[in-house]
C-alpha cells in the first residue's frame, strides 16, 4: 500500500515506512527573493541557479518583469539539484526600470511584499500591491513605520501602526537614511530598510538585540555592496546588538548557485529522526548559523545527526545524515526562536514523540503567519494523539510514546501541512491521517510529496 495518496487537495497519509535515501531539496527562498532583487538593480546580466519553483519566488521573478528588468530561463548551464530547480539570467539596472502598469500581485508571499515594498521605495514612483487572502491578513506597519521615517508613503487597509494590511499603496523615492531598532526581530524588516537604504542619501543602520538571518548580508556582498557590519552575531550573546550599515550603492552583475533550504530540508530530518528504521542524507543545504537553530535544538533532544561543512566563506553549506533517535524534550527559548521560528510545526512534531514536556517560549510571531501558526500548531499535534496547548505566546507539548492516525485542516499554511504529513508518518503503523488544505505546499515546495516518496521505503 502507498504510504502517500494525494486526491483533490487532500493527502491521505498510511503510517508504517520508514525513510532511507539521499536527497536534495530545492533552494532557499529567502535566498532567492534577494538574490532576485539584487541582480535587477545591477547593470548587466547576472545568473541565478538552482531556484526553488515555487508560487513565492515565481511572483517575485514576474515583479521584477512588470518593472522593466529582463528575465530568461537560462539553458546552457546543467539544473541544480532537482527537477523542480530553475536558472534564469537576470539582465537589470536602474536605467531598464519603470513603474508597473498594473497592482504587482505578491501571492501568498509576504517575504516577496515586504523586500520589494522596500526596494521600489527608493524609487519616484506609486505602486500598488496585492496579495491573496491569507497575505492580505498580514500586517505591514512594521515595514510601513521605517519605510516612512525614511520619506517613503506606505499605506493599506487600517492605520499604520495598527496592523495595516495590503493592499498596499507605496509612493517612494527622495529618502534618506536612518538608524532603526525593530521592536521584534525580523529578517523581513531588516532586508526592507536595507534595499530602500540602497536609493537612501546617507548611511542606512538597522539594530538588532537578536541577530535574524544574514541573507541580505550575504547578497549584498557578492554584488560587491559594501556592507558595515558591528557587534557579535552569536545567539548565545543575545544581549550584544548587532549592527548591519548600507549607503546607496549599485550592485554588480553576479553569479550565485542558491543552496538548499534547511527549513525544507527540516521535515525529512525530523522524518528521518522520528519514523523508526529510518536514515536519510540531505544536502548541500544553507547552514550559517542564523537558520541552524533547528539543528542546534534537534542535538540537544539527542539527535543522531552528523553534520559535514563545505567551508564557503559568503554562504556556508553543508550536509546532514539523520537516524531514527529516541528523543527527549526540550525547552527553546524566547531567544532562540528567530533561528527556527519556521521549523517550530515540525519540531513540535518531534516535541510530540519526545520524552518529557518540552517548552517554546515566545511564539507570538507564529500569528501573524499564513495562518495562526502557533494555534495551529497546537491543534495538529493534538490531532494525531499528542498533548499540546497554548499559554501566551508559549507552546507546552507533553510528549507521548506513540501518535495515531489524524485528521488536520492545514487551513493554507503549508509548513503546518508538511509537518502533518511527517506526523502521519510515524503514528501507529497502518493508522491512516488526513490532511486537507494541501495545495498550499505549491506555494514553497511543489515536489514535496515527489521527493518524500522517493525515499519511503515501500
Amino acid at each position: 500500500m502507498k504510504a502517500l495518496k494525494t486526491y483533490d487537495g487532500t493527502m491521505e497519509v498510511t503510517s508504517g515506512t520508514s525513510i532511507h535515501g539521499n536527497l536534495s531539496v530545492p533552494g532557499d527562498k529567502s535566498i532567492s527573493h534577494r538574490a532576485i532583487m539584487v541582480a535587477s538593480l545591477a547593470p548587466g546580466k547576472s545568473l541565478l541557479r538552482g531556484l526553488p519553483d515555487g508560487d513565492d519566488v515565481a511572483r517575485t521573478v514576474h515583479s521584477v518583469e512588470k518593472i522593466g528588468v529582463g528575465v530568461n530561463q537560462d539553458l546552457t548551464q546543467p539544473k541544480n539539484n532537482l527537477p523542480q530547480n530553475k536558472n534564469i539570467v537576470i539582465e537589470g539596472g536602474r536605467d531598464r526600470m519603470h513603474p508597473p502598469s498594473s497592482p504587482l500581485d505578491m501571492g501568498n508571499s509576504g517575504t516577496g511584499m515586504r523586500l520589494m515594498v522596500g526596494l521600489l521605495s527608493g524609487f519616484p514612483w506609486t505602486v500598488e500591491f496585492i496579495g491573496d487572502q491569507s497575505l492580505s491578513k498580514r500586517p505591514m506597519d512594521r515595514i510601513a513605520i521605517p519605510l516612512g521615517k525614511m520619506g517613503a508613503v506606505v499605506t493599506g487597509h487600517g492605520e499604520v501602526g495598527n496592523k495595516c494590511h495590503p493592499p498596499l499603496v507605496v509612493v517612494g523615492g527622495h529618502l534618506h537614511g536612518i538608524d532603526y531598532a525593530p521592536p521584534e526581530p525580523s529578517a523581513q524588516v531588516k532586508a526592507a530598510i536595507l534595499f530602500a537604504g540602497l536609493s537612501a542619501e546617507g548611511t542606512t543602520t538597522v539594530r538588532e538585540h537578536v541577530p535574524t538571518r544574514k541573507h541580505t548580508e550575504e547578497i549584498f556582498k557578492i554584488a560587491g555592496i559594501p556592507v558595515h557590519i558591528d557587534g557579535n552575531s552569536s545567539l548565545e550573546t543575545p544581549d550584544n546588538i548587532y549592527t548591519v550599515s548600507v549607503n546607496a550603492a549599485e550592485p554588480s552583475p553576479f553569479i550565485i548557485d542558491i543552496p538548499g533550504d534547511p527549513s525544507q530540508a527540516a521535515f525529512f530530518i525530523v522524518a528521518a529522526l522520528i519514523v523508526p528504521g529510518s536514515e536519510i542524507y540531505v544536502g548541500p543545504i544553507y547552514l550559517g548559523q542564523d537558520r541552524t537553530g533547528f539543528i542546534e535544538a534537534l542535538k540537544r533532544m539527542g539527535a543522531d545527526l552528523t553534520i559535514n561543512t563545505t567551508g564557503d566563506e559568503v554562504i556556508p553549506l553543508g550536509y546532514i545524515k539523520a537516524s531514527y533517535s529516541r528523543l527527549n524534550a526540550i525547552k527553546i527559548s524566547s531567544e532562540e526562536i528567530a533561528s527556527l521560528i519556521d521549523e517550530v510545526p515540525i519540531l513540535a512534531v518531534a516535541a510530540a514523540v519526545a520524552e518529557g514536556v518540552s517548552v517554546f517560549e515566545g511564539l507570538n510571531e507564529l500569528r501573524i503567519k499564513e495562518s495562526n501558526r502557533l494555534e495551529g500548531t497546537a491543534k495538529l499535534v493534538n490531532s494525531f494523539g499528542g498533548n499540546a496547548h497554548v499559554e501566551g505566546d508559549n507552546l507546552i507539548i507533553n510528549g507521548t510514546k506513540n501518535l495515531r492516525g489524524g485528521e488536520v485542516d492545514a487551513h493554507g499554511d503549508h509548513r503546518v501541512a508538511m509537518a502533518a504529513t511527517v506526523a502521519g508518518l510515524t503514528a501507529i503503523p497502518g493508522d491512516h491521517s488526513i490532511i486537507t488544505g494541501y495545495k498550499s505546499i505549491d506555494s514553497s515546495y511543489p515536489g514535496f510529496i515527489n521527493d518524500l516518496s522517493s525515499v519511503l521505503e515501500d
